[in-house]
């Protein structure tokens, strides 16, 4: 088996954990990054030689730029992006304020652009490589309570979409995950942000979004190792697809959105044809 490489960002914990360790257990090389890497010692240990823990904030280029060079540097390339670096920004749009948002955006649609933006060059020299980047099924059906969140996993859908196309001809295959619910501590106040700008017609809306992550905190049905173990044949896939649904509450929710796209199609689409010219 080629010794390939997988540079995973937020591997300290939930789905990024369980990618890493699931890849050294292939025999892979595996480059782990996060902003805490005495937690990813802890949990990787840090005597394995196919292991290389780097710290990486995927919003400092200072940092993504180093964590790229020390990769090829110690094992020569980068043949496997995880792009799963992100948290979830939760409540209503009104009540989310600018800045929240901008962070948003900046880890979980930004940081994903500048590493693909450094990973590419690399991927391309070889002719050959595979980005994973981390999506959600937010960025296939948008959820009330997550308008921020699901408007930036829609950003990294729609993106990885045209990026596969882009660099198809290189070799490069690009797969946006989509999971579902899935058992991490997506849900914890260490990871998910709450919208906190005090609006009282949202109120309700908001406690009934406090208490819903709260009831289904480590309680969701997806097991992240079997999802790492799926990116694990993905990857070794060559038919390998540019979108993946990860969990049956994906492929159910997925179904209904297509369902609902039908009929709007077919309700609108007299309406729709006569805005054509001539």
């Amino acid at each position: 088996m080629e010794n390939k490489t997988w540079l995973i960002t937020g591997a300290a914990r939930g789905l990024g954990l369980s990618i890493a360790k699931s890849a050294l257990s292939a025999g892979y090389n595996v480059v782990a990054t996060a902003r805490d890497t005495d937690s990813l010692k802890s949990k990787l240990g840090t005597k394995n030689q196919h292991l290389l823990i780097l710290p990486l904030d995927v919003t400092n280029g200072t940092q993504i730029a180093a964590t790229i060079a020390a990769a090829c540097d110690h094992f020569g390339g980068i043949d496997v992006l995880i792009n799963n670096a992100g948290y979830g920004l939760l409540g209503a749009f009104e009540q989310t304020q600018k800045t929240q948002i901008e962070h948003q955006f900046s880890t979980n649609v930004f940081g994903v652009f500048e590493m693909c933006r450094a990973v590419l060059p690399v991927m391309r020299k070889k002719r050959s490589g595979h980005i994973f980047n981390i999506s959600s099924i937010a960025g296939v059906n948008a959820m009330a309570g997550a308008s921020v969140y699901s408007a930036s996993k829609f950003a990294v859908s729609g993106f990885s979409e045209a990026l596969a196309q882009e660099v198809a001809g290189f070799g490069i295959k690009v797969t946006a995950v989509q999971p579902g619910a899935f058992q991490t501590d997506f849900l914890d106040p260490s990871s998910a942000h709450f919208a906190d700008q005090g609006i009282e017609d949202y109120s309700a809306f908001s406690e009934k979004i406090v208490a819903a992550s709260n009831a289904n905190n480590h309680q969701q049905k997806g097991d992240p190792d079997k999802l790492a173990q799926a990116l694990l044949t993905l990857s070794k896939d060559a038919e390998a697809p540019p979108r993946f649904l990860a969990g049956s509450d994906a492929i159910n929710m997925a179904n209904s959105r297509l369902a609902t796209l039908g009929a709007e199609l077919q309700s609108w689409e007299n309406l729709s044809r006569s805005t054509d010219n001539g």
